[in-house]
């Protein structure tokens, strides 16, 4: 950055990474190359799950967080989907429930066995069918059990009740693909980004746009709620194609608070905020790096702290619930980075440098906890409520207690608000047209090969007629 704030308090400003040795890592696992932007990775306490490359179809590993070192090549996968799977987030109050959804259209629901898998999983404890294209993100509500969002390539959000496996409902405001999903504390405001370069603040039980950015100057790419500052930040890409970042309020999103250019290279720019400690830490896709800053509520609002730097390029990250980390050694954030070249996933521990192996009670504030402050039919009629918080100090490794039954459903048609989702596509976007045009060209050109190969045979047979026609014995 082109700035450094003035020297200042804190209690952070000495926080530094710490890679895992080699043997706490993870390696041997090939590591998708699908060039969608997301994360690919996603881990809770006891779990850590990667998006594999596969054929035929789409997969991803579920690696218990001991069972470290060398992945061997025949592991078992999770390998249901017909299609690439496209993101991957574990249910926040149940550990062993995993969300996944793919370019095969579907969201599925999988429970992974204690201790790990030891055969590969085809069959889903629940399969929904709402989307009528790829399905490019999934996000679990932050307070409510079973209530999942999806955001797919057909231009909609579906809320769905797992209780019942249904979708309950639809937020149709979007006029391109959705890029980012983002809860505020309690889960009563939603926060979108999107291709047609605006932000958005919805209300997600009315489907409501609260509040609508048209971000001419930064085109924003993702967004995440700052806890319960009432303040979001966007990553995005300047007028002059830098990156940067912005800070708004929600409440009113006319103009960002402020606006600060990272640096001039080109990748996406992953927002990661910590509510306990208002540490902010950026990460760049293909970025060996992660800056990490201070958020204050006045002016300048951003302080920088300081950077981590790594030589091996970043695909994805993966963090850890606070509930997870070591708080023994002082650790506030810890990050799980895919290192594609290598096939590794590497663990880096943010640690706040303190001499006294006491519980740190300054850096440790009650936290969002395991259990679920609604149901989803409370949460649907119009409740909000906060977290149920817990302290790290004791009990912190306690596992929660409910399970999760899948309903007993048949297959029909997905109505929502009136319309059938699965009859009701929207305009196809310039990549689809693009892909339909060459596999078009492509049938075109096969079947004019085909025929002019008939065209030769054709010909031979001609003259081969004609030549028994001609031919002395004939005579």
């Amino acid at each position: 950055m082109s700035w450094r704030p003035q020297y200042r308090s804190s209690k952070f400003r000495n926080v530094y990474g710490k890679v895992a040795s080699r043997e706490h890592c993870f390696d041997g696992i090939p590591i998708t190359k699908n060039v969608h932007d997301n994360h690919f990775c996603a881990v809770n306490a006891r779990f850590l799950a990667i998006v594999t490359e596969s054929a035929g179809g789409g997969s991803f590993l579920v690696i218990p967080l001991e069972q470290t070192g060398r992945i061997e090549p025949n592991y078992p996968k999770v390998c249901g989907h017909q299609g690439n799977v496209l993101d991957i987030k574990w249910n926040p109050f149940i550990e062993n429930i995993i969300a996944s959804c793919s370019e095969d259209t579907s969201v599925r629901i999988w429970e992974i066995p204690e201790g790990g898998l030891k055969r590969n999983m085809t069959e889903a404890v629940l399969e929904l069918y709402g989307h009528s294209r790829r399905v490019g993100l999934v996000e679990w509500h932050p307070t409510t059990n079973n209530i999942l969002f999806s955001a797919g390539y057909d231009y909609k959000v579906l809320i769905w009740n797992l209780d019942i496996g249904e979708p309950v409902k639809m937020i149709d405001c979007h006029t391109d693909v959705i890029l980012c999903m983002s809860f505020n504390t309690d889960g009563s405001l939603l926060a979108t980004t999107c291709k047609d370069k605006k932000l958005r603040v919805v209300e997600p039980r009315s489907g409501r746009v609260l509040q609508e950015a048209s971000c001419k100057n930064h085109r924003v790419n993702r967004v995440v709620f700052l806890g319960s500052t009432k303040r979001l930040l966007t990553t995005g890409v300047s007028r002059w194609n830098t990156r940067q970042i912005a800070l708004w309020d929600q409440e009113d999103l006319a103009m960002p608070l402020i606006e600060e250019e990272i640096d001039g290279l080109s990748g996406l720019l992953f927002p990661f905020y910590d509510a306990d400690t208002h540490m902010l830490y950026l990460a760049g896709k293909g970025d060996g790096n992660i800056r990490y800053y201070e958020i204050g509520s006045e002016k300048p609002y951003l302080s920088y702290l300081m950077e981590f730097r790594s030589p091996a390029p970043q695909k994805g990250l993966g963090v850890m619930p606070k509930h997870g980390l070591d708080v023994s050694a002082c650790e506030v954030f810890r990050f799980y980075k895919l290192v594609t070249l290598k096939g590794l996933i590497e663990p880096i521990s943010m640690i706040v440098p303190r001499r006294s192996e006491t519980y740190q009670e300054d850096i440790y504030p009650m936290t969002p906890g395991t259990e679920p402050a609604l149901t989803p039919d409370e949460w649907l009629s119009g409740v909000n409520r906060d977290p149920i918080l817990m302290s790290l100090k004791e009990g912190y490794k306690r596992t929660s207690k409910i399970v999760f039954k899948a309903p007993v459903r048949e297959k029909k048609s997905v109505v929502v608000n009136g319309i059938d989702l699965l009859e009701n596509v929207p305009p196809r976007t310039e990549n689809e047209l693009l892909r339909m045009f060459f596999r078009q060209q492509d049938e075109i050109r096969r079947l004019k090969d085909e025929l002019s190969q008939k065209d030769i045979r054709i010909r031979q047979l001609q003259l081969e007629l004609k030549n028994l026609r001609n031919s002395p014995k004939n005579n």
